[in-house]
């Protein structure tokens, strides 16, 4: 029997309810035999250090009904939303999903005619007294009537630019969202859902009597047990590189555009933490998003030439029962190397920018990451 798997872009940091529920209905509404999830390995889209690491998360994810875990290389994790969607779908497409299931505000939302309407004039947004992203969503609500500003309708609406783009490899199966809204802080009492934003919250100042009724008993597990990371762990390290390092080298780092270094600079010689340098560094033109990427591109040195957000391997996490016969299946059909132990050719290669942010993670907790690691197996009793 030839195996059918719907494909989800992912970075369960860290997994919960909601994503639970989600894998629910993807299996339901596709009859797809196969979950796979291309996600985001040690650091994550919005610029931030993963709350636990990706052999963790993985776990997770395996534990909530997921089959096959690839990593979203880090060129594609650490993007805006439009080349973090192009990666993830990329992903998918080479590992032959049929289907990407995706949450999203207003799954009846007309993407088609949000594309028919896409500017072609990139001075549309050069103004400085706004961000990109509201310069686009103003130009996209006026030509189309349509807001686009929750975080996963913009997030779908980019699965479905890039899948156009790369000629409809997958068909989009758009689900609506259970419970909180994806950013916010606080996990509401009386509910089993939350936002990833608002168990993070919890988890780093221990509150574990609010995340309890949100995350499956895996992931509660596994937070308990876990050195948990954030910008705050790794702050000292980047405050160290802007304080010490010359403009010109800094301006070499991906992204770091516009004379942000010197602004950047200034700013960590006088700023205690990484919170009080967001707030100093923080312009109409730059979103606390972008600034927090630009932070990590500079931490991890990231060069241009490495950033390229099309994957150049798939790197298997994990796998349940399902998960393995599905690679099975695929692996001889597959135009991208399957890799499932990180060996010192694929460090030195195609993975070394992710080996290093692995390396960076160690650092901190003193776990290794990358060489030698093979794929977690779901155990039965999961």
């Amino acid at each position: 029997m030839t195996l059918q798997a719907v494909g989800i872009i992912a970075e369960y940091n860290p997994f919960h309810n909601g994503h639970r529920y989600q894998i629910e209905q993807a299996r339901a509404q596709t009859g797809a035999d196969v979950v796979v999830a291309a996600m985001s390995g040690n650091w994550v889209q919005r610029g931030e250090p993963a709350l636990m690491d990706k052999w963790q998360r993985t776990q997770a994810a395996l534990a909530g009904g997921v089959d096959l875990v690839v990593e979203l290389p880090g060129a594609a994790a650490l993007q805006p939303a439009h080349l973090f969607a192009s990666g993830g779908v990329s992903l998918l497409a080479a590992l032959q999903c049929h289907w990407l299931a995706f949450g999203t505000e207003h799954p009846e939302m007309d993407y088609e005619r949000l594309m028919a309407h896409l500017p072609t004039d990139s001075a549309t947004f050069k103004r400085f007294d706004q961000t990109y992203a509201s310069l686009f969503q103003g130009y996209l609500r006026e030509q189309t009537g349509i807001t686009l500003n929750a975080a996963n309708d913009i997030l779908g609406f980019f699965y479905a630019l890039a899948n156009r783009r790369q000629g409809n490899p997958l068909t989009l199966v758009p689900l609506p969202r259970k419970g909180s809204q994806h950013n916010d802080s606080l996990i509401a009492s009386a509910t089993v859902f939350a936002s990833a934003t608002a168990v993070r919250s919890a988890a780093l100042s221990g509150e574990w009597s609010a995340v309890v009724p949100v995350v499956p008993t895996t992931t509660l597990d596994l937070l308990q047990a876990a050195q948990l990371t954030s910008w705050k762990d790794f702050w000292p390290l980047l405050r160290y590189q802007l304080v010490s390092g010359d403009v010109a080298d800094l301006r070499q780092v991906y992204q770091i555009t516009e004379g942000v270094e010197y602004r950047l600079k200034k700013a960590a010689v006088t700023s205690e933490s990484f919170t009080a340098f967001m707030h100093a560094v923080k312009t109409k033109r730059y979103t606390y998003t972008r600034l927090q990427r630009q932070s990590a591109y500079l931490l991890l040195q990231a060069k241009p030439a490495e950033m390229q957000p099309q994957p150049q391997y798939l790197r298997v996490l994990g796998y349940s029962t399902a998960g393995q016969a599905y690679l099975h299946q695929i692996k001889k059909q597959v135009s991208l190397p399957l890799i499932s132990r990180a060996d010192r050719d694929w460090q030195k290669g195609p993975g070394e920018f992710d080996d290093r942010l692995g390396a960076l993670r160690t650092l901190i907790t003193g776990e290794k990451q990358d060489y030698g690691r093979i794929p977690v197996k779901k155990t039965i009793s999961e």
